[in-house]
Parts: C-alpha cells; sequence; structure tokens
C-alpha cells in the first residue's frame, strides 16, 4: 500500500532505536517501554521486546508504532530482569512481520536474540559464510537475521570473542544489542557510524541508540560505546573488549547531527539542538540573502532555521504548522487526496507570512521530490 501521507519518504531511512536494561529489578518490560517510546522517531514500522528471567525469554513484537504494539496485558507477560527492545526502519528487507525485531537465532550455546540499527554490506558473503556451516534457511529477509544467525554459530567461549570473529566478517554500519538468558551484550562496528551509548540506573545498566532515552527512563549517562567495542553485561559484572581491527578515527554518520537524533540528545557532548543551531548559522554565513522571515520545515529543521535567523538577524518566525498525527496509513488514496499532496502534513500561516520575503530551512534534501511541493504551498499563501 502507498504511504501517501508519510511525506518524509525521501528522507534517510537508516535508522533504529534500541534500548537494551539490565537491572535487579524483576520488572524492567515498562521501563524498556517508555525507553523505546521515546526512541519512535527512529523507527515508526514495527516495535519489539524481548525480555528474560535467566531462564526463559519471553518476546512480544508486531508492526505499528510503540504504543499500538504494546498494551497492558503484553507487558505484565514479559518477565525478568533483563529486556531489550527495539523500533524499526527498514533498510534491507520488505515491511512485514517476519522482519521484525528483536530476531532470534539459535546456536550450540543456545538461542540469542538481537537487534540491529545500520545496514551491512556484504549480505550475500554472509549468507555464504553461514551456508557453510549448514545454515540455509531464514524466517526473514532482512540483514538482521544474517547478524543474528552469525553471532548465534560464530566459534568463542565468550562474547568477546564471538564478537572477535563476527568483526572480522562483517563490513558495513551495525549497532547491536544480543540478549541471551542471562547476558545483555552490546557491540558497535569498528568504524562507530551508527551510535550506542551506556547509563547507569540503580543497580543495573542501560544501552541505548541516543541519550534521551536514558533520560526518560531516569538513568544516568556514562559514554557512548567506541568504535569496535563489545560490552558485555551480567551477574559476573561489566566487561568490555576492543575489536583488533578497529579504527582510531571515529565516523559516526553526519545525518545523525543532521536529522536522525532527537534535538535533546548529546552526541560526541554536544547537544544536538545546538549542532544544528551551528549548522544554520554557518549557512547563514555561505549564503546569505536579505528576506523579512526565516522559518524552518517542521519539526527537524527548526533548530538550523533558528541558527540562520540569530547569524543573519533576520527574525526567526513559524510559516508552517504540522499535523503531528499524520503517520502510517491504510486506507486508498483516490486522486482528491492524492492531489493535496503535502497539505495533509503542512498547513501554511498565511496571515504571518503574506507578502513576505522568506528563508526556507530544510535539513536535507535527498531527491528533491518533497521540497518544490512545499515551496508551492508557501506561495499559494502569498
Amino acid at each position: 500500500m502507498e504511504n501517501f501521507f508519510n511525506t518524509d519518504y525521501e528522507k534517510p531511512r537508516e535508522s533504529c532505536g534500541i534500548v537494551g536494561i539490565y537491572s535487579s529489578s524483576q520488572d524492567i518490560s515498562r521501563l524498556t517501554f517508555l525507553g523505546i517510546y521515546s526512541l519512535q522517531h527512529r523507527g515508526q514500522e514495527s516495535a519489539g521486546i524481548a525480555c528474560s528471567d535467566g531462564e526463559k525469554i519471553s518476546v512480544h513484537k508486531k508492526l505499528g508504532l510503540v504504543n499500538q504494539v504494546f498494551q497492558e496485558d503484553d507487558l505484565n507477560k514479559l518477565k525478568g530482569n533483563i529486556a531489550f527492545g527495539h523500533t524499526r526502519y527498514s533498510t534491507m528487507g520488505k515491511t512485514r512481520t517476519n522482519n521484525v525485531q528483536p530476531i532470534r537465532a539459535d546456536g550450540p550455546d543456545g538461542s540469542i536474540y538481537l537487534g540491529h540499527n545500520g545496514n551491512v554490506i556484504n549480505a550475500l558473503e554472509l549468507k555464504d559464510h553461514l551456508a557453510e556451516w549448514g545454515v540455509n534457511s531464514f524466517d526473514s529477509t532482512s540483514d538482521s537475521e544474517l547478524i543474528a544467525q552469525l553471532y548465534a554459530m560464530s566459534p568463542g567461549q565468550t562474547w568477546e570473542q564471538k564478537s572477535e570473529y563476527c568483526m572480522s566478517k562483517l563490513k558495513g554500519a551495525y549497532s547491536l544489542v544480543i540478549l541471551s538468558k542471562d547476558t545483555l551484550v552490546g557491540i558497535r562496528d569498528s568504524l562507530g557510524i551508527r551510535p550506542l551509548c551506556v547509563g547507569k540506573i540503580d543497580k543495573g545498566y542501560v544501552l541505548a541508540s541516543e541519550t534521551c532515552a536514558l533520560d526518560h527512563i531516569g538513568a544516568e549517562f556514562i559514554r557512548y560505546i567506541q568504535p569496535g567495542e563489545t560490552i558485555t553485561i551480567n551477574k559476573k559484572g561489566v566487561v568490555s573488549s576492543i575489536f583488533s581491527g578497529a579504527r582510531t578515527t571515529h565516523s559516526m554518520c553526519i545525518f545523525e547531527q543532521i536529522y536522525f537524533s532527537r534535538p535533546d540528545s548529546i552526541i560526541e557532548g554536544r547537544l544536538t539542538y545546538e549542532s544544528r543551531m551551528s549548522m544554520g548559522a554557518e549557512l547563514a554565513r555561505q549564503h546569505p540573502v536579505s528576506a523579512d522571515m526565516v522559518i524552518g520545515i517542521p519539526d527537524s529543521a527548526t533548530a538550523s532555521a533558528v541558527g540562520y535567523a540569530k547569524e543573519s538577524n533576520i527574525p526567526f518566525g513559524e510559516g508552517l504548522v504540522k499535523n503531528r498525527y499524520v503517520g502510517r496509513t491504510f486506507i486508498e488514496p483516490d486522486q482528491r487526496i492524492r492531489d493535496l499532496g503535502v497539505k495533509i502534513k503542512f498547513n501554511p500561516l498565511s496571515h504571518l507570512i503574506e507578502g513576505k520575503d522568506l528563508v526556507v530551512v530544510d535539513d536535507s534534501i535527498v531527491r528533491g521530490t518533497t521540497t518544490p511541493r512545499v515551496m508551492k504551498v508557501l506561495r499559494q499563501a502569498g
């Protein structure tokens, strides 16, 4: 079904949200829910949580937004003191139930569940490698299952040894959280392309894609996991190891700063909102113009527009109102609705912008298909 309401379809879609918790508490499913709820901006296709009580792993997952996937009864069934949740945007593999994470894989040491943010680029090589181990059947069409199978089948007595082996085979971007019946593992690729941080909560630890998730569950930020680092958390404590092939330079995807991350998250020691304001200010220095007002395409470009306005001394104003409740829909669009286009999501504040010259700031233009529609709406408003 065409997702015609989602006017962000031309934006990059390689972000997923992950939150893992290891705690002495026996009821962390709700904390995990709140964690991935705060990361809903990183993926709106599906959500899932896996939770272990030390012996049994319970899982609930399906297509939809976090608050649609989980009801009170669902959380009551997720018992244990180790859990992780995942909210997904697809990078490889279609939007279908089999691709919803956490993904399970079985190996000689038992079952594991994996959550993945990123996109590996050697999926066919991995598939051939797994075939050598007799793994030829897959439940999903995503690269994440290949990673899960690789970790489940890999040689090594410890997670550190398994990661050393698996990282030597994986190419691309991957921040991973893995759950076994008694251990929580966080892994970041050797370039550090996708973010993963660690925090402290009560008598336990939290792994999260962004620091805003730590804030929402009352956890204290410790640090970001280093490129090529594996962190293992269980009753023995916390163990860290670095992949022998890890790079000394950090190569986080710039779109984390520009678009993916929430503006209240801290990346590389700086509030993302401040980074985006600086980008807007630099844009004003490089491309100064004369205008009456600066507006941003809400919501992700607002900070950049504020930065442009301050640097240029042109007043910042709200020119577009965003309908924040427009998301995925499954009604059949007719031509009349298609013709409304971007108006379904953005409505101009006509009385504020009529007759004015505007600087319109957006955070990213990928294919350039949405931008002309937004310009048309603004021009129609005068």
